[in-house]
């Protein structure tokens, strides 16, 4: 076997509308032809795509709270990590800074699935 690519991610959302403002507004993350016949809608990222599948059940897996970056999460590089965390708190996201002192945050979107957002 010989994997060559990533292709995409799927996160569980129980409210899509409020899923799609966070993916789509805060993080800015255009939309990609979906033709499923199940509540969802997916984001492009480059040549990667997130997966937002609506559930009716979310079960949080949180195993460390001081330090989200040890938890589940996807990763997004930022050209500014600045302006990322200005945008964050305007729209009232959880921040937490990386731990280990390099230009990285994590945030959780409105299920608590975790995001981080560093700068490259």
């Amino acid at each position: 076997m010989q994997i060559t690519q990533s292709l995409h991610a799927a996160l569980l959302v129980s409210n899509l509308e409020k899923a799609e403002h966070f993916y789509g507004q805060i993080l800015k993350l255009p939309k990609a032809d979906r033709s499923r016949n199940f509540p969802g809608t997916w984001y492009q990222v480059g040549n990667f795509q997130i997966h937002l599948i609506v559930s009716s059940e979310i079960i949080p897996d949180l195993v460390n709270l001081e330090k989200l970056g040890r938890n589940r999460h996807l990763a997004f590089a930022v050209a500014d990590l600045d302006a990322a965390k200005a945008e964050l708190l305007a729209n009232n996201c959880p921040i937490q800074m990386s731990a280990s002192g390099r230009a990285a945050l994590f945030t959780q979107d409105p299920d608590g699935n975790i995001i981080e957002l560093s700068q490259q």
